[in-house]
């Protein structure tokens, strides 16, 4: 840690250095007009996009927001920095039809359209993403671990909604997330720099220090470098098993870079590689506990313990740590007759490792299950998890223009092996009881529980798009992926909380992802959009259950249920996009409805602390979402976006158990919701400038966002769920107890924030201080539960009100 922030500073002192010396470089023009050009510049940036015609490649190729015949959004770095946006859940909390869970530090449920399987665990590593992301044309999805990338010099975030098999593929069922960043550019000297401050009410203190360099090498290359270190306050306090509290524990940061060149040795070929290097140290969760089983108010024998607002029990530091490398090449060379030879080469390797303080997920056991006493069961139980993968991509293709046509070909090979193991080291636990505990595979002494899983993903898939221009006003478009896919797992698992043994599978599948598209013009400023298109999510191998903590019945249930199938998705939509107010606003509107067929849907397996997959055959989702944004004045503009969404299951899946009686399985019933989701979410934000006669312009923002209420699983839909019987253990922790249940609310409420920004710009110079979440509102993200909820109960939620200032400057 102490390296990287070291690096990190220095490559910022370095940087800083060079702000002075680059200008010089290009000191070609009167310093009066220099400064005016950088005073109209800034203004420039804080102008709203629909003024400038976005451009985005949402197709593989330059298109603007509003002529591309799908539903897409993209704000920009400037826009997403004024509306408080740090990280991607940022980015969804101002997008129509895109949120994202947080799953607590680095752990992301990405969702679109109201369409979501549930959460996805660290335990599951064979589980695919449902949304694609994508850092220009390298992919970068990892289940849950999808890449937080800074959004410090970033050109914009595409948000491609609706399925994007045909020319993304796998993992974008639903839709695809693109971070494109800002490329280096030839005979161009650029320097930015970023300077942040902030504290949390009633919690840490934080900030960050940011630089971008752009230097010409000669007149066909050049070189751009972006670094960034951000300093993250925490807001979570730990109550310890002495009932003393260490305070705000979920602090950490994030560091890294990006270093870029673009070579172009003629007009028709230009090279350009590029390495990221990014890495999170967090310290803690953003969670808050409603009940653990060591610590509650309901206990005698124990300190009775009732939580606060951002309170937890702990007894040792929960550390997250991610290391992620990405290096790629974009080749790109022009043809004779208008084609142009695209080549994408990528290689990632990622290392996740999460550790969480599992004691009263085994005091459960140990204590609960097993009714060993208190010397045993408060034992430290660090539960450890660690994935690394390591990925190649190779993307190849060819586009061109015919007099009425515009086309592209490809092909896409991929290859990943992740690994994941998962570690339960409890010391001292077989002094304590006599208990033999060294496995015969891989567990040492004290390991309750050890797991080894190694993935190979192998995919390869061609491609073709074209789009025929029928008349001056109608354009049809029809595409079609063909994809081939293949999973091998080598699994072992040992220690006495595991039925130990090495098992072998794999899983093969292919198919096809067709596109259909129409766009009408209907006048000079609307444009009539309709398609049908198919998204799929291939399947995976489930994990054996831990068969010596499973009842008879729990076998019955969920037992047999070797691999699940791939999941796809048929979307129908048609929508709109007009310009108004002569091109100072737009507005866009699509209905779709979407459906899904083998929904793979995340169980928790009763008492046999596994998860598994089930396919539920059908689902669906349905909604409208629309966007309005405009200038409404050179020096006040406007934006909203809202979705509607109804997605809900439309199969029911149940087990008969030995006494023939019949029950739903997790939930899985028709007509209940998916998960994730909300019904309705909406964004609103505003800015308005004043210009002075002195030459600087002072600017507020204000942003409004709503997010509905929603679930983290299927499961929590289940009859009965949200009521705890705490009787139900052969050993009652901390009893006798006050009372013998507690309910809690599994349905995460709405919930409101407000983020607000007042600043100057002056020539080169950007300074504001803002206020994020202004009305200190706490909202629940997501339930987090250990053993079906009787172990703990807890929330984690967002950051409180938090006061800033920030300072950028443009050389």
């Amino acid at each position: 840690m102490r390296t990287l922030v070291t690096r990190t500073i220095l490559s910022i002192a370095i940087a800083a250095l060079a702000f002075p010396c680059l200008p010089l470089l290009a000191q070609d023009k009167p310093p009066d007009q220099k400064k005016a050009e950088e005073q109209k510049k800034a203004e420039e940036e804080k102008k709203p996009k629909v003024t400038e015609e976005m451009v985005v490649t949402a197709r593989k190729r330059e298109e603007t927001v509003q002529d591309v015949p799908i539903s897409v959004a993209a704000p920009t770095e400037s826009e997403l920095r004024d509306r408080g946006a740090e990280t991607i859940e940022d980015v969804a909390a101002n997008v129509a039809g895109f949120t994202v869970q947080n799953l607590g530090p680095g752990q992301s449920q990405v969702a679109m359209r109201g369409v979501s399987a549930g959460q996805i665990v660290r335990d599951q590593p064979g589980v695919k993403e449902q949304v694609g992301v994508y850092l220009d044309e390298s992919v970068i999805s990892l289940s849950l671990f999808t890449p937080d990338v800074d959004l410090f010099d970033l050109n914009r975030v595409e948000v491609l909604r609706g399925p994007q098999g045909t020319l993304f593929g796998s993992g974008s069922l639903s839709g695809t997330v693109r971070y494109i960043t800002n490329q280096p550019q030839l005979k161009v000297n650029e320097t930015i720099g970023e300077l942040t401050a902030n504290t949390i009410d009633r919690g840490g203190m934080g900030g960050s220090a940011k630089v971008a360099v752009n230097v010409p090498m000669g007149d066909t290359s050049a070189m751009r470098f972006a670094g960034y270190y951000t300093k993250y306050g925490g807001f979570t306090d730990a109550i310890q098993p002495n009932l003393s509290i260490k305070k705000d524990v979920n602090d950490g940061y994030r560091g890294g870079g990006r270093l870029a060149f673009l070579f172009k040795p003629s007009d028709k070929l230009s090279i350009t590689p590029r390495l990221l290097y990014q890495r999170i140290d967090m310290n803690g969760w953003n969670r808050e506990d409603l009940f653990n089983i060591l610590a509650n108010p309901y206990t005698t024998t124990r300190p009775a313990v009732s939580f606060k607002d951002h309170q937890i029990f702990t007894q040792f530091e929960e550390p997250y740590k991610d290391k992620f490398t990405l290096g790629d090449v974009a080749i790109n060379y022009d043809l004779a007759g208008g084609k142009k030879l695209t080549s994408i080469s990528s290689i990632t390797d990622r290392k996740v490792d999460v550790l969480r303080d599992a004691t009263a997920l085994t005091a459960s056991i140990t204590g609960g299950t097993i009714g060993l006493p208190a010397n045993v069961y408060t034992l430290n139980a660090p539960l450890d998890d660690f994935t690394t993968a390591k990925a190649y991509t190779e993307e190849l293709r060819l586009a061109g223009t015919m007099a009425k046509v515009q086309w592209v070909v490809g092909g896409f090979y991929g290859h990943t092996n992740r690994n994941y193991g998962q570690n339960l080291l409890v010391s001292g636990f077989e002094a304590a009881t006599g208990i033999p505990t060294a496995g015969a595979l891989i567990a040492p002494k004290d390991g309750l529980f050890w797991s080894d899983l190694r993935y190979k993903f192998r995919q390869s898939a061609i491609f073709g798009e074209a789009t025929y221009t029928v008349t001056d006003k109608l354009d049809v478009t029809g595409g079609l992926r063909g994809y081939n896919f293949k999973e091998d797992r080598v699994q072992t698992f040992d220690g006495i909380f595991a039925d130990p043994g090495t098992t072998r599978g794999s899983t093969k599948a292919n198919g096809i992802a067709p596109r259909v598209m129409a766009s009408y013009k209907l006048n000079a400023d609307t444009r009539l959009n309709g398609q049908i298109s198919k998204g799929f999510r291939l399947g995976g191998i489930n994990d054996p259950l831990n068969v010596p903590l499973c009842t008879p019945q729990d076998l019955v249930t969920f037992g047999g249920h070797g691999n699940w199938k791939d999941e796809t998705l048929w979307n129908y939509e048609a929508g709109s996009k007009t310009r108004l107010m002569g091109g100072r606003g737009s507005l866009n509107v699509s209905a779709f409805y979407a459906d899904i067929r083998d929904l793979q849907a995340t169980v928790t397996a009763g008492s046999c602390s596994s998860r598994v997959i089930f396919n539920v055959p059908k689902a669906r989702s349905a909604g409208v979402e629309g966007e309005f944004e405009g200038a409404i004045t050179d020096n006040f503009d406007f934006a909203i976006s809202a979705t509607q969404v109804s997605s809900k299951l439309r199969s029911t899946l149940t087990s008969t158990d030995l006494a023939g009686k019949t029950t739903v399985v997790a939930g899985i019933q028709s007509g209940n919701r998916l998960p994730t989701v909300p019904q309705f979410q909406l964004a609103s934000a505003a800015t308005i400038r004043w210009p002075s006669p002195a030459g600087w312009v002072a600017y507020g923002t204000g942003v409004y966002q709503h997010v509905g209420d929603r679930y983290t699983q299927i499961g929590d839909q289940a009859a009965g769920f949200g009521t705890v019987n705490m009787l139900t253990f052969k050993g009652v922790i901390g009893g006798p107890l006050t009372q013998g249940s507690f309910t809690f609310n599994p349905k995460l409420p709405p919930y409101d924030i407000i983020n607000l920004r007042v600043g100057i710009l002056k020539n080169r110079w950007d300074t504001a201080f803002y206020v994020n979440n202004a009305t200190n509102e706490t909202a629940l993200l997501a339930l987090d539960q250990e053993r079906g909820t009787r172990a703990r109960v807890g929330f984690l939620t967002n950051q409180p009100r938090t006061y800033g200032v920030s300072t950028r400057v443009n050389f």
